[in-house]
């Protein structure tokens, strides 16, 4: 496989705007303007590993020219090192270019971002919120593992265990990035304890992976449009049982979109983590109404909680994990409960490079 020509033209013209940065960027009166000269040594930054990179690229394509031509000289010597730089060679190109490839692919600017985590028990009564509470703890030990802080925004405890919904915010490093993915109906497949005829029972739940909005500016919200109501934060009771109507509800009007916390024990700071989340949910509805027009894949999409729209299923009774959209199934359950994620983070994260690649050598 090489470069195509669109790729190839692509590259040509990035490096030649990173030499063009080179001589902008010793420029006296460049130098002078402290915001513009920022801003070109960002982009400069940038530029400067795919240039590297494809002069690198280049040097082994007449590298591996030369080398074939000699594999066809008279001495036998010479014919067979020479072969063995071809293979050499050759070897190192297609890496190059993958790697390449690898630094064309459009960044996602929310990878860095901190996310809301929401879960919500779909079908399934009493084991959906069970199962809920399983999935956070998931979600929590996985956390845990990457060094990232869990903060519970707010939740409604089952009947019987786990959570008909419960909320977080999830901070730490390059948190949108290994979750993005997670969004979506989760399935599960296993006997409950109630039952007394040993019958396996599924059930499901939602997840939403929402990026921190990083400047609040980005979605405007204006406060005519907003209900806000205070009311007494619920606990287990005990000394830090709040006693004031710290708990924060606000309700966006035109959306309908309700969110709450009742973490903090300030009203104040309740109030600005549930507009951070609003913001969040508003964004995210906005993104999601563009895909819908652009009949875009799904994929990212929560579903409503049904047991037919799933993207994952966890079945206790073979022990395994299955990821329906990349055909991926993992018979270690247990691990993966305790916060095991790294091999279906990683090979979804894997499954959408490829699609990327795809679509930039169809280019």
């Amino acid at each position: 496989m090489s470069l195509s020509s669109s790729v190839t033209a692509k590259l040509t013209g990035l490096c030649a705007r990173f030499d063009e940065l080179a001589v902008l960027l010793a420029n006296g009166e460049v130098v002078a303007d402290r915001a513009q000269f920022t801003a070109l040594s960002k982009e400069y930054a940038e530029l400067e590993p795919v240039s590297r990179k494809f002069q690198r690229f280049r040097q082994l394509e007449k590298d591996l020219r030369e080398s074939t031509a000699l594999a066809e000289e008279e001495d036998a010597e010479l014919r067979e090192l020479a072969a063995e730089e071809v293979a050499d060679l050759t070897r190192a190109l297609a890496e190059e270019e993958a790697a390449l490839r690898r630094l064309l692919l459009p960044q996602d600017p929310n990878d860095a971002a901190n996310v809301f985590l929401e879960i919500r028990a779909g079908t399934g009564g009493d084991e959906a919120a069970i199962f809920a509470g399983d999935l956070f703890r998931m979600y929590d030990k996985y956390a845990e593992g990457q060094g990232w802080d869990v903060e519970v925004l707010s939740h409604r405890p089952g009947e019987h265990g786990g959570y008909k919904e419960i909320v977080a915010r999830v901070e730490g490093r390059e948190v949108y990035s290994h979750l993005k993915f997670e969004s979506g109906a989760h399935r599960v497949q296993r006997v409950p304890q109630t039952e007394s005829q040993g019958r396996i029972h599924t059930s499901a739940c939602t997840v939403a992976v929402l990026p921190e909005i990083a400047a609040i500016h980005q979605v405007a919200v204006n406060k005519n449009d907003l209900r806000i109501d205070t009311f007494r934060s619920s606990g287990a009771g005990g000394q830090h049982v709040n006693k004031t109507d710290s708990a924060v509800r606000l309700t966006h009007l035109p959306s309908g979109i309700v969110v709450e916390c009742q973490d903090e024990r300030s009203q104040h700071k309740n109030k600005a983590r549930a507009m951070a989340l609003l913001q969040a949910r508003l964004l995210d509805e906005s993104r999601r109404r563009q895909q819908d027009e652009r009949a875009e894949s799904r994929r990212h999409l929560v579903g409503s909680g049904d047991r037919s729209e799933r993207i994952r299923t966890y079945n206790f009774p073979q022990g395994r994990v299955t990821d329906h959209r990349i055909n991926l199934t993992l018979h270690q359950l247990e691990g993966v409960l305790e916060g095991d994620l790294n091999n279906i983070v990683q090979a979804l994260g894997q499954e959408h490079q490829a699609d990327q690649l795809a679509s930039l050598g169809d280019g």
